[in-house]
């Protein structure tokens, strides 16, 4: 007998697709109303409640067998899986596991089966024009992104293939070789080689718990700096989400420096925890705030589409610096971009991941802090900041055991070593007794002992 009735079950099943009610359990699993080791109705019970038929049920089983949320066996019937699961039977080592990069679960990702097939259907299909974005994705992005502060000019958009593509078109917008640049500190990951390799100095603003601190942006104002890059929804950060207060903070600081331009990004896009609009300068500065989107880690790398968003000015320098204003996004993938934005079930399977994302980080930092080491992460961050004493002999030493972390000095201006490890929680095993043994490792790579030495 199942742990659930069909008939319950069905009460909560608005669907009727294989994909819609796949993408319902998962939602009720998320929200704990299914929970690890429940057994789900038989295939047969359950269609003949909703309506639909067997191999409506089997295929909506599938893709939950798919995303590793199920699991079917011989004369067991189908059940949820427990978290633990998730890592456990399928974990070979941590070489398959990316602590690195900070790339998503793909796992968690929605389909784009069906928003791809619709693009392929669109009346401008391989048109010989032009389009910067289509007005499709630009009403998507800005219903997400909500109405602009009173009195200011609407926003204008582009698309581009990438958060770093963004970044850096961004930045070399609004700068010449040799312009000072305020930076976030720690920086977004990879970010501290486009100002060098646009040949720009920088100087680093640290964050507190509320945001980067108003006194050092100041600091960095009075030295000249033109631009201000920062990630207000703390994706990767140590320790903070900008507070609304921390925002009005940095808008005065600002204000004392109308020329320099604020670049924002916000990698995690719809993945993101806090409300990205709130979360966001562009509400006191709309005028001279760039904001790059990204939605690679919520729809997969291959969608190839992100958006910059900021005042038109701005946005057509932006535009300029792309290959001569010559280049272009793909309509396919931005046709594709806007159907997910708007899609309901790939909504609920964005909340999913979500959930499981955040679920991820807790846990970590419980198994590192069990571990007596201590670790960092913001509320809504995708990173994992550990101290160690020595971060180079850490990281070398971990890699020996196929744990491939980064180092804190990356991240950082100064050339001093940092003494801290990042890992990414976006492909951790929600799995304690996994995460225990990585942090065992992490401190047995912290003691006396282990640094490199030349034999």
């Amino acid at each position: 007998m199942a742990d659930i009735e069909a008939e319950t079950l069905a009460r909560q099943l608005s669907e009727r697709s294989p994909a819609g009610i796949a993408e319902q359990v998962r939602e009720l699993i998320s929200t704990g109303t299914l929970t690890g080791g429940m057994r789900l109705p038989t295939v047969r019970d359950l269609a003949t409640e909703l309506g639909v038929s067997v191999g409506t049920i089997a295929q909506a089983w599938s893709l939950l067998r798919e995303s590793n949320l199920v699991e079917t066996r011989r004369r067991g019937g189908t059940r949820i899986m427990e978290p633990g699961d998730v890592g456990g039977p399928s974990f070979r080592s941590w070489s398959g596991v990316d602590l690195l990069h900070c790339s998503p679960d793909l796992r968690l990702l929605p389909s784009m089966e069906e928003g791809l097939l619709r693009s392929l259907k669109q009346p401008q299909l391989h048109s010989w024009s032009r389009e910067h974005i289509l007005p499709e994705l630009q009403r998507a992005v800005e219903k997400k992104l909500g109405s602009t502060a009173e009195g200011a000019r609407p926003r204008s958009f582009a698309a581009i293939s990438s958060t770093t593509e963004g970044l850096w078109l961004a930045t070399k917008a609004v700068t010449s070789p040799g312009d000072l640049i305020a930076v976030e500190e720690p920086a977004p990951p990879g970010y501290l080689s486009v100002p060098r390799s646009l040949g720009l100095r920088m100087v680093p603003v640290p964050v507190d718990e509320h945001g980067p601190v108003p006194a050092a942006l100041q600091e960095a104002l009075d030295a000249g700096a033109t631009a201000f890059v920062h990630s207000p929804g703390g994706a990767f950060s140590p320790r903070h989400v900008l507070s609304t207060t921390r925002g009005e903070d940095l808008q005065q600081v600002l204000a004392s420096s109308p020329k320099t331009v604020v670049i924002e990004e916000d990698p995690l896009g719809p993945l993101s925890e806090v409300n990205p609009f709130s979360a966001s300068l562009d509400g006191w500065l709309p005028e001279r705030t760039l904001r790059v989107i990204g939605f690679e880690r919520a729809y997969g790398m291959d969608l190839r589409t992100a958006v910059l968003a900021g005042p038109q000015e701005l946005i057509a320098r932006v535009i300029t610096e792309r290959s001569g204003g010559v280049s272009s996004n793909s309509r396919v993938l931005q046709h594709t971009l806007a159907f997910l934005l708007r899609d309901p079930g790939a909504g609920r399977r964005i909340t999913s991941a979500r959930t499981r994302y955040a679920t991820r980080r807790r846990m970590a930092l419980e198994a590192f802090a069990l571990a007596g080491l201590q670790a960092h992460a913001g509320p809504a961050s995708w990173a994992v900041w550990i101290e160690v004493p020595d971060e180079r002999a850490a990281a070398l030493t971990l890699s020996a055991q196929g744990v491939i972390t980064d180092v804190g000095s990356s991240s950082h201006l100064s050339e001093q070593p940092t003494g801290l490890l990042r890992i990414s929680i976006a492909q951790l095993p929600e799995d304690q007794e996994l995460l225990s043994a990585l942090a065992q490792l992490v401190l047995h790579a912290t003691e006396e002992g282990l640094n490199s030495t030349f034999v």
